[in-house]
């Protein structure tokens, strides 16, 4: 899946959330916050949110991202500990949100963007056992972006 489809991704995701404030959100203004949330400059650095979920004990979560099956939620409260709240309140301020509700909207987006950039494991079963398991995966993930 490419960027721009990962960004259209999660701007659905917000969009339909349950949470009113980010429903009727231009999808175009999503698209942007989120490029710039997630890395900016054409490219979503993904191998750093691993990364940081991993040093920060959510590796298990991350796992479930890019692995097969079920991808475990992060919690909004969580979602300081893997993008800085600068970020977070950067993201809110471009949509005119509160922080809580865009730390809810980063929630409910990031695991379903991750999951969607690593389809059915792909990324996990071409690398894991080359890498040293999931921290190897996840340092070759933060070098590659």
């Amino acid at each position: 899946m490419n960027i721009n489809s990962l960004l259209q991704l999660g701007a659905s995701l917000i969009q339909g959330n349950s949470d009113d404030n980010t429903t009727g959100l231009a999808t175009n203004q999503i698209t942007n916050a989120l490029a710039d949330l997630l890395g900016g400059e054409g490219k979503l650095d993904f191998g750093t949110i691993l990364s940081t979920m991993q040093s920060t004990g959510l590796g298990d979560i991350a796992a479930s991202w890019i692995g097969k099956g079920k991808n475990l939620p992060i919690s909004a409260e969580t979602i300081t500990n893997v993008l800085s709240p600068d970020k977070v309140a950067a993201f809110a301020a471009k949509l005119g949100l509160s922080e809580s509700s865009a730390k809810t909207a980063i929630a409910d987006a990031l695991p379903r963007m991750i999951d969607q950039a690593s389809p059915e494991g792909s990324i996990l079963e071409s690398f894991l056992g080359k890498t040293g398991g999931v921290q190897g995966l996840l340092n070759l993930a933060g070098k590659l972006v």
